[in-house]
């Protein structure tokens, strides 16, 4: 299996979702080939939740990692593969540019796309 799957797996089982019981797990693959993991951790005041995703580009931030080749997003045992929501698409956007993003479930069932494929006009600084 992926390792970067396998850690997004690893991941989502950190995750705290008391409310939605909707665990993910986001593992971001750094050029220099670190491995960079996020959980979604809810809140009860659920618009302070925060998505794998964001977690994982914040926490790689934070530790002076700036350069991504690669975002894996793991969900529920679901058939349908869910995408990153909106706002994650704007900071994984931001963040990692047009990388390689695979979704992909407890079933073993991936996809592989580009972030601009899902995000197809985004906001970015040129714009300002």
């Amino acid at each position: 299996m992926d390792p970067l799957i396998t850690a997004a797996l690893e991941a989502r089982e950190h995750a705290h979702a008391p409310f939605s019981h909707f665990k993910v797990g986001a593992a971001l693959e750094a050029f220099d080939g670190r491995i960079i993991t996020g959980c979604n951790i809810e809140n009860a005041t659920l618009g302070l939740s925060l998505c794998a995703e964001r977690v994982a580009v914040f926490k790689a931030l934070s530790e002076g990692v700036r350069h991504f080749r690669r975002v894996v997003v793991v969900t529920a045992d679901t058939e349908t593969l869910t995408p990153p929501c909106g706002a994650c698409r704007q900071i994984l956007w931001e963040f990692c540019g047009d990388a390689e993003l695979t979704m992909a479930n407890l079933a073993g069932k991936a996809e592989t796309l580009s972030l601009g494929q899902i995000f197809p006009r985004p906001f970015d600084s040129s714009f300002l």
